[in-house]
């Protein structure tokens, strides 16, 4: 008997360790899922600020030239509404890689947003504000920028 309540304290302890083990490992696989999730934003937010930066910079070399803005980022140019916030004026579309993509494959989009021109002492200046956002809505980089215009 005593042999069988050795071999029974043994196994339940085994069983107590199993359950402690797999708690842990639970835990463990909840951390870094999550961790893996952050890092996956935080990459998607470095992508999109350097691409919202790179949009900014285009807008102010080539003024108002929307044209070329899109032609030197990759994208398209629109004129569709988008509600009383401005006009799109260039949309580009990114995969899941950030490479320029068309919008039924694209992950991403970028879109400079016309929102003002206003006249200051006779110079013309064109406030616009640069979006990348998921496709699914999701806002991840808003941008304002300011150029003056080139016809005024």
């Amino acid at each position: 008997m005593t042999q069988h309540s050795k071999s029974t304290l043994f196994l339940i302890e085994q069983l107590i360790v199993i359950a402690v083990f797999a708690v842990c490992a639970v835990a463990c696989i909840s951390i870094l899922t999550a961790a893996y999730f952050n890092a996956n934003d935080s990459q998607a937010t470095n992508h999109a600020m350097q691409k919202a930066e790179s949009c900014a910079e285009v807008f102010k070399v080539t003024g108002d030239d929307f044209g070329a803005i899109a032609n030197i980022m990759g994208g398209t140019t629109t004129s569709a509404g988008l509600g009383t916030s401005g006009v799109a004026v260039v949309a580009v579309y990114y995969n899941s890689s950030w490479q320029i993509s068309n919008e039924s494959n694209a992950n991403f989009v970028l879109r400079l947003i016309i929102e003002s021109a206003l006249n200051i002492h006779d110079h013309s200046l064109i406030q616009g504000k640069v979006i990348v956002e998921r496709i699914s809505g999701e806002e991840l980089v808003s941008l304002t920028v300011a150029v003056r215009d080139n016809q005024g």
